[in-house]
């Protein structure tokens, strides 16, 4: 449906950072179909503020709905039936990729499973894919990667499609890009084992809080499970383990070379197999920036590109961290 948000389509200077970063937040939500709860608005908050501040302020935003307890922008009111009818059909999907992120779990040279995307969030649409982030150890990226696609292909008898899209080593826990897209990544995964290793990926990127200074961990939705020797790591330990390795990596990295969408979302090295070629990061950039602009908030010339630092968000934590 076209967007016709009820704000003017020319920047706004009448509305506080408070106002402003709920309106970031639910446009952001907006782009997969999402309205959010409260606590959600408040996790996903792009500039610090509590619950009860939130809550305040969202009664008396004209661009602001709330329907059956979730908030959304006011001329979109039907993604609160999408939300509950994805939430319906991803319930089964989400107890299966639970069951297969302990089998990856336990994987050789596998060190922590998370589930990722959009059904982490159970806002599953057309595709049923379940998205996973895996910790390998050091120096079997690629062979743990080997062990989670032979996994997908025992899924797929069952109907069910794994898709291992991200695979780093323990040594490379820092996030490469600091934007809005990798913060709520990070924010939304669910780790299914490798509790230690999460926590460890979170410390590694504290950026997060630049972009969403309220998010923190929720234990309620981490699955523990036990920790196990991995037998199967033995034969492929060494100096023949490290050629495996070697060759592995190499013809893969060839094939990828070739594929649609190569490079501008991927990252193929010996610590890092990033294999998003459908470029989602990109599409959602554009999605969000066409919304803030309706709002009459334009995004800063630059930003949610490739950024290190966070300087935009930061500044604007600091302005409501003032009020």
């Amino acid at each position: 449906m076209p967007l016709t948000f009820a704000s003017p389509i020319h920047t706004r200077l009448n509305v506080s950072s408070l106002e402003r970063a709920i309106l970031e937040t639910l446009a952001y939500s907006d782009i997969f179909d999402h309205p959010l709860t409260l606590d959600e608005l408040h996790c996903y908050l792009v500039a610090p503020a509590s619950r009860d501040e939130i809550n305040e302020c969202v009664i008396s935003m004209k661009e602001i709905a709330c329907k059956e307890g979730y908030y959304f922008l006011a001329d979109h009111p039907e993604i609160v039936v999408i939300r509950k009818q994805r939430e319906e059909n991803s319930r089964k999907v989400f107890e299966r990729a639970i069951f297969y992120g302990r089998i990856l779990g336990r994987l050789p040279f596998i060190r922590m499973a998370a589930l990722t995307g959009s059904l982490a969030v159970l806002n599953l649409s057309k595709n049923i894919d379940m998205d996973f982030m895996l910790v390998a150890k050091p120096g079997r990226v690629w062979i743990a990667r080997a062990f989670a696609i032979v996994l997908g292909k025992i899924a797929r008898l069952f109907g069910d499609t794994i898709c291992p899209n991200i695979i780093v080593s323990e040594s490379a826990l820092a996030w490469h890009l600091h934007d809005l897209y990798s913060a709520r990544e990070l924010t939304q995964m669910i780790p299914i084992t490798g509790l230690e290793m999460y926590h460890r990926l979170r410390g590694a990127n504290l950026w997060v809080e630049a972009f969403l200074p309220n998010a923190y961990p929720e234990t309620s939705k981490i699955f523990k499970a036990p920790e196990v020797w991995r037998l199967g790591e033995l034969p492929l330990r060494g100096r023949f383990g490290d050629k495996i390795e070697s060759w592995e990596m190499n013809r893969k990295i060839a094939r990828f070379s070739k594929q649609a969408g190569f490079g501008a979302e991927t990252v193929f090295t010996a610590d890092v197999c990033q294999g998003n070629f459908h470029q989602h990061r990109i599409w959602t950039h554009r999605e969000y920036q066409e919304r803030l602009s309706l709002l009459g908030f334009p995004l800063p010339s630059g930003e949610g590109r490739r950024r290190t630092d966070g300087s935009t968000l930061a500044h604007r934590v600091e302005a409501v961290r003032a009020e």
